[in-house]
């Protein structure tokens, strides 16, 4: 597809465009949140399953922690851009 039939269709329907845009955004950090919080979890079963090595490492280290504050960040800040567009894809 051109990018001349691209910004047609952007100014033929951009509410629907931003929606598509706002259901990416969503999905987007809604995935990462779950991946973030599911690699928490398996690092704390692996610690209780008696694998210290491995999963201490996983949690006590320090960038390990500050990766996944940024994948919280990021995700969250993912889902609120999209709640922004999906409200301001509302108004138009």
């Amino acid at each position: 597809m051109s990018l001349q039939a691209l910004y047609a269709l952007f100014n033929a329907q951009p509410a629907r465009c931003l929606n598509l845009l706002a259901l990416f955004l969503a999905c987007a950090g809604a995935w990462l949140l779950l991946a973030t919080r599911r690699r928490e979890q398996a690092a704390v079963g692996s610690l209780a399953m008696g694998g210290e090595g491995n999963a201490m490492a996983a949690l006590a280290g320090e960038p390990t922690q500050r990766l996944n504050r940024f994948f919280y960040h990021f995700g969250f800040t993912c889902m609120a851009v999209a709640l922004l567009l999906s409200w301001g894809s509302s108004q138009w």
